[in-house]
Formats: structure tokens, C-alpha cells, sequence
């Protein structure tokens, strides 16, 4: 007579595609969350081309200047005059960095002088915002 065995073992398995579906939801989850926590006080202006690293300040000042001339420190009104008092309270102790955010169509006097003001003001990097082609 043959004696069977009551239950049969059988060895887990490690499904993978679910794995990867899950693995694919973190990495989209985790990019649109660190895409929304980047904070300029900048406007939206039509920035030139070019390939540029990363920003690395935690929250710099920003420096628009529009296609048509007109000045703002983190989305302020300012003039070229106010411009250097505006922007002294905004940099304190070792965050010296200014975001330069200038539209491509700004008259480039306004750009280099605005950026001078702000020298005059503390600020020691300028950081130019680019857009990625």
C-alpha cells in the first residue's frame, strides 16, 4: 500500500511586478513633492536658454526684472534707487546669494545696474535663473 503525504510544501515566491509597481509610485511620488516645494518669489518672465547645476541656496533673495524694465525684490515693486534698501533686510548673515531672475527681453543696462545696487546692498553670488533646454 502507498502512503501519500497529507500537504504538500510548497515554497513562497516574491512577486516582482507588483514590487516595481509600487516602486514606480514612490518615485513619482517623492519627484512631484520636491517639485512643489521649490519656492521662488520670482514672476514669470521669459528666461534665456542655458544649462546650469542646481540651485543650492536654502531660500536666497529673488531680483526680477521684466521684459520691460520695471524692477521687483521677491515679487516688491522697486526702482533703482530703492533698490539697495529693500534688499539689505533681506540678506543677513551668511545667505549673501541673489537670484537673478531677468527677463530675456530686459534691457541689459537695467539687468547690470540693479545687479550693482544689490552688490551695494551685500549681496556677494548672483544666481541666474536659466531656463533647461
Amino acid at each position: 500500500m502507498k502512503l501519500r503525504k497529507a500537504r504538500v510544501q510548497r515554497k513562497g515566491r516574491i512577486e516582482i511586478i507588483p514590487m516595481i509597481d509600487v516602486m514606480f509610485f514612490l518615485l513619482a511620488t517623492f519627484m512631484l513633492a520636491s517639485l512643489s516645494m521649490q519656492h521662488l518669489d520670482a514672476l514669470k518672465v521669459n528666461l534665456p536658454q542655458g544649462k546650469a547645476e542646481q540651485l543650492t541656496a536654502a531660500k536666497p533673495a529673488t531680483l526680477t526684472i521684466t521684459a520691460d524694465g520695471k524692477i521687483l525684490v521677491n515679487r516688491t515693486p522697486v526702482t533703482l534707487t530703492t533698490l539697495a534698501a529693500t534688499l539689505k533686510p533681506l540678506i543677513n548673515g551668511s545667505e549673501k546669494d541673489v537670484v537673478v531672475s531677468a527677463d530675456d527681453k530686459a534691457p541689459q543696462g537695467i539687468v547690470v545696474r540693479a545687479m550693482l545696487q544689490a552688490r551695494a546692498a551685500g549681496a556677494v553670488h548672483f544666481l541666474i535663473a536659466v531656463a533647461h533646454e
